[in-house]
């Protein structure tokens, strides 16, 4: 035991990981634990890319904007936050979304589990996919049962249903979600259920077919595919916030350096951070909830060997633009939650959300709210457009797509620099390096959005993994 009776956790990095991690010590000092809790993030404000807006009466993520329900994570932390009642769901009644082909919007066949197709006529009638794909997806039911090493999505979509499958379906929705390319995003790190089916059934879609039939059986409820919060995902912010010691709570202290300080009345070495604010002394273990290159920076000196496969993450860079209409507008739109843009398409748009249909208590009844993506692996430049000239190229592109001539209301332009981890051909195998490693370092535990899942219950359940094993390596102390 330290001597002041308490052991002192530093979390570095107020994102929605570094959050829970802070949240679930907080919880663990509340119930009588003798800890103390710290978070510095470098930013202002916590929340990461969590960052709620208010324009003309309409709520504007400008970041993520909701997370999906079949992952228990973010519901759960909402029920003990006291916000199960301000979790909607997306109006699935209104789930249409579009590719663009042929400067024309498709609608994405019926049936189609992100990229498997399960019904007959949606994929024989689409123009997306070209006639002899087709026929090569009728020979895919008699596929049999392979195990094959990592690969990329775009070489095991192509080997399942073709080219025109990953150009004109897969990538876009991976670069709607990951802001990655087919062509470099890992199957068995992006899509794990995929490369099991594969190996266990060999047809995706015979395998596919076979889960949905289980499904059946389980009773359950109505389940919107994406779950919000009511006000905006700032929500988990503030209440996190409120449940911490403000004392406690360090915005705009960036972390320059770690100094690893000799063993402790307790046997175990101890960390003094090296903050812009000054030097904070005396951490008995750390959470570095942050970009894997942040991470790999503050452990380079200590650990290279640690640092380096950290660092060999890529991650990509994202623009978001938020339009804001009349009313009237809603009446120009296809029905349905918005579209997705292949490369070979031309325009820079690579997403765009019709937010009034998606979650329609977050835009008053007279306006029309859109939500652009802009950015991603392959357009990391576009971040340097001003905001001026990133309007206006959004707003042209929405002219050629949708035919919307109308003048805003307003533009809202939020940019997010190497924001978001790419899971590369080979990235499980970097994890597991990295895991293996921190053996090496007990006291220092790492979180993030790099390690096992870019969604919202994923890094959740990252920081809160960290902080249990914190608190488990604390109780051994």
């Amino acid at each position: 035991m330290p001597a002041n009776g308490r052991f002192r956790v530093a979390v570095i990095g107020g994102g929605i990981s570094g959050l829970a991690a802070a949240y679930r010590l907080a919880k663990a000092r509340a119930a009588g634990q003798p800890l103390e809790e710290h978070l510095f993030e470098a930013q202002t404000r916590l929340g990461g890319v969590i960052h709620t807006d208010q324009a003309d009466g309409c709520l504007i993520e400008a970041g993520p904007d909701s997370f999906l329900s079949e992952k228990p994570q973010a519901f759960e932390l909402a029920r003990e936050l006291g916000l199960a009642g301000d979790v909607v769901g997306s109006d699935d009644a209104r789930r249409h979304t579009y590719i663009l082909h042929r400067g024309k919007l498709a609608t994405l066949p019926d049936g189609l589990m992100f990229l498997v197709p399960t019904r007959l006529l949606p994929m024989l009638t689409t123009p997306l996919v070209p006639f002899a794909e087709k026929v090569g997806m009728l020979r895919e039911l008699f596929r049999k049962p392979q195990a094959v090493g990592d690969e990329s999505v775009a070489g095991f979509v192509e080997r399942h249903f073709g080219r025109a499958m990953v150009e004109n379906i897969a990538d876009p929705l991976l670069a709607g979600v990951y802001g990655g390319s087919a062509d470099e995003l890992s199957i068995r790190a992006t899509l794990p259920r995929f490369a099991d089916m594969e190996q266990r059934e060999g047809s995706l879609i015979r395998a596919v077919l076979k889960a949905r039939r289980k499904m059946r059986r389980v009773p359950r409820g109505p389940l919107a595919l994406f779950s919000t919060l009511e006000n905006g995902l700032a929500q988990f912010t503030r209440a996190i916030e409120q449940r911490l010691e403000p004392s406690r709570v360090h915005c705009g202290a960036g972390v320059a350096g770690i100094r690893v300080a000799p063993a402790g009345g307790h046997g175990r070495p101890g960390y003094d951070l090296v903050c812009h604010g000054g030097l904070q002394a005396g951490f008995d273990a750390l959470i570095l909830a942050l970009p894997a290159h942040e991470s790999a920076r503050l452990l380079s000196s200590r650990d290279p060997e640690l640092a380096a496969p950290l660092a060999q993450i890529p991650y990509s860079s994202s623009m978001t633009v938020a339009v804001g209409y009349h009313h009237r507008v809603r009446r120009m739109l296809p029905p349905g939650f918005g579209f997705l843009v292949p490369r070979r398409e031309g325009p820079r748009l690579l997403a765009c959300t019709f937010v009034h249909a998606k979650f329609p208590s977050r835009v008053p009844p007279d306006r029309a709210l859109l939500r652009c993506f802009l950015g991603g692996s392959r357009d990391e430049a576009i971040l340097n457009l001003d905001d001026e000239q990133a309007a206006r190229l959004v707003l042209e592109e929405l002219r050629q797509i949708l035919g919307l001539s109308e003048e805003p209301l307003f533009v809202r332009v939020y940019r997010w620099r190497r924001s978001m981890a790419q899971y590369a051909v080979g990235h499980l195998d970097r994890v597991a390096a990295i895991h293996q490693r921190l053996r090496h370092h007990p006291g220092t535990f790492l979180a993030g959005n790099w390690e096992s899942g870019i969604g919202i219950s994923d890094c959740i359940r990252s920081g809160q993994t960290a902080a249990s094993n914190c608190l488990r390596y604390l109780a051994e102390t």
